[in-house]
């Protein structure tokens, strides 16, 4: 009798630390839930300054519509949030990459992330509401990161691993199920401009 006492009291005290784990898990992936996430690198360089080139201008312009009309499996996809890197000393093109779809879509680009602070990113795409639409423009080097970061392999997305640096017109998607797993990643080549 002792003995299934025992016993039910263990069962007891390893029941809620489960539940309670479980749960965390939960909540730590809830912005992943239902999630698709589109990753690009910023447009081309300009030859001198911070900004973007003319061929780069135009890419972000053409991003505008391509990202007002993107669809995937025929459904159109409405974009929630738009992130950015974070203007730096030396670089302004993933902000300037994405204004223009910042205005045709009428969001606000959220650029409170330094390009090496992807984990930051991360923690705050898990706050937000889960089924989010989300697109990150971001430096090219960094990127291999922030995808291990979101639960991608970067070998199976980029050759060797690493976003050459001639590569402009990629798009990354990630898409999560209603649990916030990773069950598809992509590479899309899109049309230059």
């Amino acid at each position: 009798m002792k003995f299934k006492l025992v016993f039910c009291v263990l069962i007891a005290l390893a029941i809620p630390p489960a539940i309670f784990a479980e749960s965390a898990q939960n909540e730590n992936a809830s912005g992943l839930r239902g999630a698709t996430i589109l990753i690009i690198r910023h447009a081309e360089d300009a030859d001198v300054g911070r900004g973007l080139s003319p061929v780069g201008a135009a890419r972000a312009r053409d991003y505008a519509i391509y990202f007002k009309n993107f669809t995937i499996g025929g459904r159109p996809l409405k974009l929630d949030y738009i992130f950015a890197t974070r203007d730096s000393r030396n670089s302004d093109r993933p902000r300037l990459t994405v204004e223009p779809t910042d205005q045709e879509l009428g969001l606000t680009i959220d650029d409170r992330f330094k390009s090496n602070q992807f984990m930051g990113l991360v923690d705050e795409i898990k706050s937000r509401p889960h089924g989010a639409n989300i697109l990150i423009s971001w430096h090219h080097g960094k990127s291999p990161q922030l995808l291990r970061a979101l639960g991608a392999d970067p070998r199976g997305l980029l050759p060797n691993g690493k976003w050459p640096d001639d590569a402009f017109s990629w798009l990354i998607q990630l898409r999560y199920d209603e649990n916030g797993h990773l069950f598809e990643s992509k590479r899309i080549q899109l049309q230059a401009p």
